[in-house]
């Protein structure tokens, strides 16, 4: 049976200065964003659109504000708000981990709809170019909550063959509910998401169809993560992940309908 190694969260020093591993996914996210945000701009149906890499580099700044904002209040709100209301200093102590993906969506939403109205561009236009962008950003960041040893599994059969224990939660076996999320929220949902948006398609077809992916990939690999509670919905008990994953794709569905029924082919601003 595997045992979580529990690796020193801290990647090295610079004198006073600790630089967390988790911090260092995040720098990864914002690299791979940059990087895959190149290739977009090259891809003829986006080229035409007028994107360039000063847009992507400006989007990256408000990005990078949303998911460290909205992450941050999304866990502190969605998650854990009796801790946060006796610790109000932990919401600054964001290296240590504890970010919802969920506030983090809706944060960088809202900062791509600021940078939207700065640059001119459609709200949705800008939905559309990122949404590839994102998936393996996530994955990275669930590389560093398994570095940090968070988001423990469900107990597993002590059979499974990468069954795992972690030492800081107790000596049975459990899912490594981290690299579930990394491989299939991220990693799977970026390879279909890619394929899908390599073609033109209708205005926020893209930005919807990674809404669905996520949510019900989210909805999917919460069965094998350890709950931070658990609600009861139509007769049914589900997760707080999972709760907050059903709106996205109950929306997305909605969103993928209107999109395909209105079919707007998505222009470039007039100044571009």
């Amino acid at each position: 049976m595997l045992i979580h190694p529990l690796p020193d969260p801290i990647a090295f020093s610079l004198g006073p200065v600790k630089v967390h591993w988790y911090g260092l996914m995040y720098v990864l996210a914002f690299a791979m964003f940059v990087a895959l945000g190149r290739v977009r701009i090259r891809q003829p149906h986006i080229a035409r659109l007028g994107w360039k890499n000063q847009d992507l580099d400006d989007m990256l700044f408000y990005g990078m504000l949303g998911v460290v904002i909205g992450g941050r209040m999304g866990e502190v709100l969605f998650y854990r708000p009796e801790f946060f209301l006796h610790n109000p200093l932990e919401i600054f102590a964001v290296w240590r981990g504890g970010m919802s993906f969920h506030g983090g969506f809706l944060g960088v939403m809202l900062a791509m709809w600021l940078w939207a109205r700065k640059a001119g561009r459609n709200v949705l236009d800008v939905y559309d170019f990122i949404a590839p962008l994102v998936p393996l950003g996530y994955a990275a960041g669930r590389i560093g909550n398994f570095i940090n040893a968070e988001l423990p599994g469900r107990i597993a059969d002590p059979s499974l063959p990468w069954a795992m224990i972690w030492p800081n939660v107790d000596a049975l076996p459990r899912h490594p509910s981290p690299i579930y999320q990394a491989l299939v929220d991220g990693l799977l949902v970026f390879a279909i998401l890619w394929m899908f948006a390599r073609h033109a398609r209708p205005r926020l077809a893209v930005g919807a169809m990674y809404t669905l992916l996520y949510g019900c990939a989210r909805f999917f690999t919460e069965y094998f993560r350890t709950p931070d509670y658990e609600v009861d919905f139509l007769g049914f008990t589900i997760s707080s992940g999972q709760l907050l994953s059903l709106p996205m794709i109950v929306g997305a569905i909605l969103l993928l309908l209107w999109s395909y029924k209105r079919n707007i082919v998505p222009t470039a601003p007039a100044a571009a």
